[in-house]
């Protein structure tokens, strides 16, 4: 089993490009930092929104995990202010999935390409 994080965020109106820019800098530095990114992308309702999900082993690696990178130089001094000034709110979700699941969830948004359009 592996522990599913699903960050929703609803932007400010007019920031997508920004975000999606600021997102094309981050993604790496947070997978640089071993977080697994299974899948990040556009929501299909609502153009203002977008999704990250992350899976890791148990809460102690994702808390492990996100105080290192969060409170780290890079992400300080990084992209996080271009993110933090394009949302408007942000929601996390933690459930339990299989590990074949988070694969399946994995392979279906590679499919789709990983850069959501603007």
């Amino acid at each position: 089993m592996r522990l599913i994080e699903i960050r929703t965020y609803r932007l400010k109106p007019g920031c997508a490009e920004a975000f999606v820019d600021a997102v094309g800098v981050a993604l790496p530095l947070v997978r640089a930092s071993g977080m697994d990114v299974v899948a990040f992308g556009r929501s299909d309702h609502e153009h203002e929104s977008f999704f990250l999900i992350r899976a890791f082993d148990s809460r102690a690696q994702l808390v492990a995990q996100q105080d290192a990178f969060y409170g780290s130089d890079t992400w300080r001094q990084g992209p996080r202010q271009a993110l933090v000034d394009c949302l408007d709110t942000y929601l996390n979700t933690l459930l339990w999935l299989p590990a074949d699941a988070v694969e399946a969830l994995r392979a279906n948004h590679q499919a789709f390409g990983t850069t959501p359009p603007v």
